[in-house]
Parts: structure tokens; sequence; C-alpha cells
């Protein structure tokens, strides 16, 4: 038993689960596999073979709080799923997103508008990834990751589980703060380690590593390594890890 609109368009060969919802200009290309209770929001475009696991929704509108600093917006898109992907279950990929080939997003995690996401990029359980952020190609963020608004992780990037990042130097205190919002920057091949926090605004340079539970204060340069709390120059990076020698 399912609810499909009758200007949704459904490609070849595709697996319908139960209490399916397919809303209205839904495009949905051959060889996909939609699981039990599955929400798809209108206009959203998924792409051919792709898994989307049971209790996903697709295409969510955003909710605003009386306070929220996000004020009322333009229509946003609908939801782009490309070819290959793989949804796990319980995600919520609100609409606004595109989200490339190849790419797979684990159990739980959470998308939210106005994201990009690369191809062949792997998205772990329970990942957080706020509004106005770009996630590049062939990316890893781990278990339990959040990736604050405003945020731009390039590709080849690693991030290890549990990793926080900020983009308030003020603590929602005082009206100031509205004009200095900066997420992250994590550039080409930059890995963080497990538990590590982000400032603010702060850029980790091409191959810069952020040792695991470290704070960064910095910005740490490229091919260096950087720990403790605030996060200083440890070492630099063996050449055997940098990303040209792969």
């Amino acid at each position: 038993m399912f609810c499909i609109s009758d200007s949704a368009t459904i490609g070849e060969n595709v697996i319908i689960g139960n209490f399916v919802v397919i809303e209205d200009d839904v495009q949905i290309g051959d060889n996909c596999i939609i699981g039990h209770n599955v929400v798809i929001h209108k206009g959203t475009k998924i792409g051919n073979n792709v898994r989307i696991d049971d209790n996903t929704v697709i295409g969510k509108k955003p909710m605003r709080s009386v306070n929220s600093i996000f004020k009322d917006e333009k229509e946003l898109e609908a939801a782009t799923i490309s070819d290959g992907c793989l949804i796990g279950a319980g995600v919520i990929i609100y609409c606004g997103c595109k989200i490339g080939k190849d790419t797979l997003i684990a159990d739980l995690s959470t998308v939210r508008e106005n994201v990009t996401i690369g191809n062949k990029t792997i998205i772990g359980r329970g990942v957080a990834i706020e509004n106005f952020c770009s996630i590049g190609n062939s990316c890893k963020l781990e278990t339990n990751v959040y990736i604050t608004a405003y945020s731009t992780i390039e590709d080849n990037a690693f991030i290890a589980p549990g990793v926080v990042t900020s983009n308030d130097n003020f603590a929602s205190r005082s009206k100031e703060r509205f004009k200095h919002f900066k997420g992250v920057t994590v550039k080409k091949g930059g890995r963080i380690g497990a538990q590590a926090t982000i400032l603010p605004g702060k850029i980790i340079n091409e191959d810069g590593f952020v040792a695991a539970g470290s704070v960064v204060t910095k910005d740490v340069n490229s091919g260096t390594i950087v720990a403790g709390n605030p996060a200083k120059y440890f070492k630099d990076v063996p050449k055997e890890q940098l990303l040209e020698n792969q």
C-alpha cells in the first residue's frame, strides 16, 4: 500500500515498499529501491540505481522559529539525488539539496537545505550538515560529525567521528554576531581527527591535519599537523601521506 501522485514519473524496475508517499512532479529513475515509510516531497529528482531505505524523508521543507537567524527566503528548489546514491534509514534530506553520483548517506543523517554534496562521498551515521554548506567529491565524514552552517569542505577531505565545527564567535549574544557568521573551511585533502573542535571561520589548508581532541583557534597551514588545546604546530605531514602521493 502506497500513495503516488498521478503527476509523478517512475522509471522501470523500481521497487516501492509499503506506506510510501511520493508527491507531485517527483521523478524517479530506473532500477531504484524505495524502502517502507519513505516520503518523497514535491518535485524531487532521483536518478537511476538509487536506494533509499526505510523511514527516510527526501525534500523536506525547513521550519523557522520566530527568532531564527534564517529569515523567509525565496522558494527553494526541489532536492536532487544523482545516479547510484545509497540513502540509509531515517535520513532527512531537505529541499534545495543536490547530492552527487555514487554518494552514500548513512542511517540517521540530516542534510539541511541549500547543501551540495559531490560525487563518491561518504556521509556517515548520524552526521548533521547544516544549511548553506558545500561538501566536495570523495570526502569521508564519519559517525556523528557536525558541520555547521556556511561551511565548505573541499575534495578528498577526511573528518573523523565526533568532530564539531562552529560559526558564531558571539555564542548567540549581541546583534553584532549577525555580521560575522562564518563556518569552517577544509581545503583539499585536509584531515581532522576524532573529537576535534574547530572554531568559527577557521581554515584547514590543503593537506593540513588536526590531531584528535584538538581545539583549533587559528588557521592550519598546508601540510602541517597541529595538536592540543589550543592547537599548535606539532610537525609536518609525512610526505608519503600527502594527497599527491596517494
